[in-house]
């Protein structure tokens, strides 16, 4: 059945998976000991990553697994423990580009036939059969597993029923589209344009269940006609085609794409625009992005959505459920599954996981690993694959694995918790937000303050805007000829001790030009005067530039900046932490002299931070651990040193002495001696040596990093809800119904306190919804859901579906439950 999402929980519990949380905690013999050394290597496949775990080869294998077979093999080994995660999504990802430049046509470029995929594509055949039950159907961008798809489930659940399995109307509708374009069907049925086969180049992923979705979507693309050419790589192989190759030379057709969301999303506002624009932060930089041309409706609505534009939830709800909609329309991605997926590890192994990305993309991973029993000073990591792309902190590889040394390596401002998605201070010492009255924002944590005002204005000396050819910052006073009103105000306050404790891993102590720097690039590469100016940078900082009207360096000792922004966040934890102009950029950890090397690589033409510029000048994508990069970037430091070099003299001049350009690059010169690359980050981890032929790397423990170990300790297991609801499985049209629904934490009742709501659908033999409401508290764990005359008398005879979704507080992961009956007069 369509409509037959279960949760997580009851359907594991029907497989025989029941599980919550880590398998078979240890219980530690001493204190938990901290490894000292991480090495990681890349395995053939999950299957051998399994195999290797139970050989004791490694101790760790990081790469989220939803295969149903190797989790029985996991689950059975006494060796082995594993924790489960949500966040991990599968889909088609297909190149916009409707003609390329060889004249060949590419059907893909046409809305009408990607949106006629969803019919062709058997959702529950993906989720049953290649998934064994360990996934479900999935339409959206949203994930199923995250808040905003329960605060949207109607819509959702309609769109599901609209775009259903319906291989005949998805057969007609391509052929209508392809004779409209052009295209003609020979004898065997085949398309054909200009004479010539229309073959379509599907790039497959190998190393997951992906192979045997590329293998099922491109029959089903044979069987409509069209020839398929299945090309079949790992992800190393892949990248270099359908993310860094200009989707115009059509080098690929179709990728069987794989998501992570490493972090819990309780706002997924910005995901339209992620992936259906070119203003994407997931694919910020690359051709694929600059290629996206969505529909002005939906272009408006998703930037409206990812800035904020709307005052209350009201708003914000027409928004979502007009994007879902038009995302269906436009499908230059199409959705096949959200996965459940597991990691597993040595039994006396532990570390914080996220609910989301699991333990391979925990943030706290790197603060929380540690030995319960049998300490080793080595813990050894395994993924399917390392060393991807290329390392830089501006526009680098964004492959969850290579993220693993970017999150090893760097200390963010703020920590985001692993099951609700807020924010907690790591490197901040507290934040005041002021929202414009009215607007829909709540705060949870006492480390931020929250309060409203009638208006807030950007003060006059902000800064609003970079001036690339004089190199400063443009003020308020200069730019806006009267007041502007912003909604929200953040300011964040550092620890006096900032810029004394904390230390980057070539010794040289954090400072103000680090953040000073991270500013400039904010808005210098958007800038044509600029000699680092990148053409795909650009709609990503449009879109920024919607949000942001100005900042002020309130105080350098101890550091406190203001952040004036035209957009805000539900939570003020959310808001406080994505304006702390911490030096930790979107892809890596970047102090000013390393970048500064960068700099000037790209400057003179030799390298560029970003796929999508290295490609035009037909240069290296600059890589700071590898390659031929480093010899650029080591030219580039005898250089810098000798000159004493500093990026943007004009401004960062006010911020840097003489005596810390000589010390940073004598810092940097002894780095790079003795590990041969430029990657200098400050977290609990530094990146010791690096094997790209092996494809290994080895990260040691930081000695001056300033956090005890038994910070983050806190996070062991998450309360997770599972709900179940019981009623009549008859109900005569015209008279009262009542449901019983359950909700417990393991096999205990969830405490009312605890929880947020439970809300319920009700959805007729149509699939249309005629019912819905929030279930009654009758005691600890236990609701009740009356439906009244009047509203069975309009479901009329025939079958019915009761759906109920519960949320709760300590964990932002929603529980479903449904059942089935019938009506009858």
């Amino acid at each position: 059945m369509r409509f037959n999402r279960l949760s997580w929980f009851v359907l594991l519990a029907a497989l025989g998976l029941v599980v919550l949380g880590a398998c078979r905690p240890a219980t530690p013999t001493a204190a938990p000991a901290g490894a000292e050394e991480i090495v990681l290597s890349t395995v053939a496949s999950q299957e051998a990553g399994i195999q290797q775990l139970q050989a004791g080869q490694i101790d760790l294998f990081a790469e989220t697994v939803s295969n149903p077979q190797l989790f029985k093999t996991v689950r059975g080994d006494p060796k082995l423990a594993y924790n489960l995660a949500w966040g991990t999504y599968v889909e088609l990802t297909f190149n916009p580009v409707l003609n390329f430049k060889d004249g060949r046509l590419n059907p893909f470029g046409d809305p009408q036939i990607r949106e006629a995929i969803n019919w062709l594509i058997d959702r529950d055949y993906i989720a049953q059969e290649i998934y064994g039950g360990l996934a479900t159907p999935k339409w959206l961008p949203l994930s199923s597993a995250f808040p905003d798809y329960a605060r949207y489930v109607d819509t959702a659940r309609a769109l599901e029923r609209q775009y259903a399995h319906n291989p005949d109307k998805a057969k007609q509708a391509i052929a209508e589209r392809m004779k409209a374009l052009g295209a003609t069907q020979g004898p065997d049925g085949k398309w054909q344009y200009n004479g010539q086969p229309i073959t379509v180049i599907f790039v497959i992923r190998t190393e997951d269940e992906r192979k045997a979705i590329g293998d099922y979507v491109a029959g089903l693309l044979e069987q409509v006609g069209f020839t398929v050419d299945r090309q079949y790589k790992t992800r190393r192989e892949a990248s270099p085609i359908w993310l860094r190759s200009d989707p115009a030379e059509g080098k690929w057709h179709v990728y069987t794409g794989g998501w992570i969301n490493t972090a819990v999303s309780r706002d997924d506002s910005t995901v339209f625009a992620d992936f259906y624009t070119p203003q994407s932060a997931a694919l910020g930089g690359t051709p694929l992005a600059s290629a996206y041309k969505p529909s002005p409706e939906f272009l408006d609505v998703a930037t409206k959505l990812q800035n904020r534009q709307y005052r209350t939830m009201e708003e914000r709800a027409e928004l979502f459920r007009r994007a879902m909609e038009l995302a269906l329309k436009d499908s230059v991605r199409v959705w096949l599954a959200d996965q459940q997926a597991f990691n597993a590890r040595r039994a006396n192994l532990t570390a914080a996981y996220d609910l989301a990305g699991g333990i391979g993309a925990s943030r706290l991973l790197p603060y929380t690993l540690r030995w319960l029993q049998n300490p080793a000073p080595q813990v050894r990591i395994a993924f399917s694959g390392i060393l991807i792309d290329p390392y830089n902190p501006v526009a680098g590889s964004n492959w969850v694995s290579d993220a693993f040394v970017t999150r090893a390596t760097s200390d963010p401002a703020a920590m985001p918790d692993p099951y609700t998605g807020l924010y907690w201070p790591q490197r901040l010492e507290r934040a005041e937000v002021v929202v414009r009255e009215g607007l829909p924002v709540i705060r949870t944590l006492d480390w931020v303050s929250l309060q409203t005002a009638n208006e807030i204005r950007v003060p006059d000396d902000a800064w609003v805007d970079w001036d690339a050819k004089a190199q400063r910052f443009v003020r308020a006073s200069e730019r806006y000829a009267q007041p502007v009103s912003v909604q929200a105000k953040v300011t964040v306050y550092y620890p006096a001790d900032l810029f004394r404790k904390v230390k980057w891993h070539d010794g040289s102590p954090l400072s103000l030009g680090d953040f000073i720097l991270f500013m400039i690039l904010t808005f210098d590469r958007a800038k044509p005067d600029s000699p680092i100016y990148d053409e795909s940078y650009v709609p990503n900082f449009e879109s920024f530039m919607q949000r942001f009207k100005g900042l002020r360096i309130v105080s350098t000792n101890p550091l406190v900046i203001e952040s004036y922004v035209d957009a805000f966040e539900l939570d003020a934890e959310v808001l406080a932490a994505a304006w702390t102009w911490f030096p930790d950029y979107g892809f890596g950890p970047g102090p000013w002299h390393t970048l500064a090397l960068g700099i000037r690589a790209e400057t003179d033409k030799k390298l560029a931070f970003s796929s999508d510029k290295a490609e035009k000048l037909k240069v290296e994508w600059m890589n700071m651990v590898a390659g031929p990069s480093l010899d650029v970037l080591k030219a580039a430091l005898d250089q810098a040193a000798g000159e004493g070099y500093l990026p943007y003299a004009p401004t960062m001049g006010e911020y840097v002495k003489n005596e810390e350009i000589r010390s940073r690059y004598a810092n940097l010169k002894k780095w790079v001696e003795a590990h041969n690359h430029f990657w200098v980050g400050m977290g609990p981890f530094l990146l010791d040596k690096v094997f790209p032929t092996e494809k290994t790397v080895s990260l040691k423990r930081f000695a001056d990093f300033p956090d005890p170990p038994e910070k983050w300790a806190r996070f062991s297991e998450p309360r997770l809800a599972s709900v179940r609801v019981e009623g009549p499985s008859q109900v005569t049209a015209g008279s009262e119904a009542t449901f019983e629904v359950s909700v417990k934490e393991r096999d205990q009742p969830y405490p009312v306190a605890d929880v947020e709501s439970v809300r319920y659908l009700v959805f007729d033999a149509q699939g249309q919804v005629a019912a819905r409401g929030e279930a009654t508290p009758v005691a600890e764990g236990r609701y009740q859901i009356r439906l009244a005359g009047d509203v069975t008398q309009k479901l009329g005879a025939g079958s019915n579906r009761l759906e109920v979704v519960v949320t709760v507080k300590p964990v932002s992961l929603p529980a479903f439950a449904s059942l089935d009956f019938v009506s009858t007069k």
